[in-house]
């Protein structure tokens, strides 16, 4: 398999399928395209995914290039890894709480783009912190559902798509316990960025 990837300082899509894959286990070759490379990243790309966009999957002749399909797909692929809950409760849960983060928090994302070396305290809109708000009831709630120490007890997808999110906590100077958090956000943003496959990501990203 091979996973085309952007800037590992900025693409939180990338970010995403990468840590899934690597839950995994299985042997892959990443394939980096530096972003924002005005007169090259777009061909480059271009030569990788039909939409032009990061990340790709390739396994064999499939091409898979949307971030949450390419973890749909590692799930079906690997699923000793267990990348999706087993009780079909907690299982349909995080994939609503994973299509929420793919699809909403716009006003976070636009506002406070994921930058690992960035280091800040942002005045946030109303509507960014709506979003934060949001993040810490959905994150709260589902802790205090399976008691942690993940979103579903053990790793999942879910929290691969909430680990830039943890990020641009850490970068913009964002405190869960301001909007609301009793502490289990707080702690659950500080272990996301503590996962070693996350640290070995930073370490690239710091390195390039």
């Amino acid at each position: 398999m091979e996973l085309v990837i952007g800037t590992k300082t900025w693409s939180t899509w990338s970010l995403r399928p990468w840590l899934v894959i690597k839950r995994t286990g299985a042997a892959f070759t990443e394939t980096l395209v530096q972003l924002r490379e005005v007169e090259t990243s777009t061909a480059e790309i271009l030569r990788h995914s039909p939409s032009g966009l990061v990340p790709v999957l390739k396994d064999g002749d499939l091409t898979i290039w949307d971030s949450l399909a390419i973890c749909e797909y590692l799930a079906e692929r690997f699923p000793a890894a267990n990348l999706w809950p087993t009780d079909p409760a907690d299982r349909a849960l995080a994939r609503a709480a994973t299509a929420e983060m793919h699809s909403g928090f716009g006003s976070l994302r636009g506002e406070c783009p994921m930058d690992l070396s960035l280091r800040t305290k942002a005045d946030l809109s109303p509507a960014t912190e709506a979003n934060v708000r949001r993040l810490v009831q959905l994150w709260s709630g589902l802790l205090t559902r399976s008691g942690g120490p993940f979103l579903f007890g053990g790793w999942t997808i879910a929290d691969a798509f909430f680990t830039p999110v943890a990020t641009r906590f850490r970068s913009y100077g964002i405190r869960a316990s301001d909007f609301g958090d009793a502490g289990d956000a707080g702690r659950y943003v500080e272990r996301l960025l503590e996962e070693p496959d996350f640290l070995a990501w930073e370490r690239d990203a710091v390195a390039a």
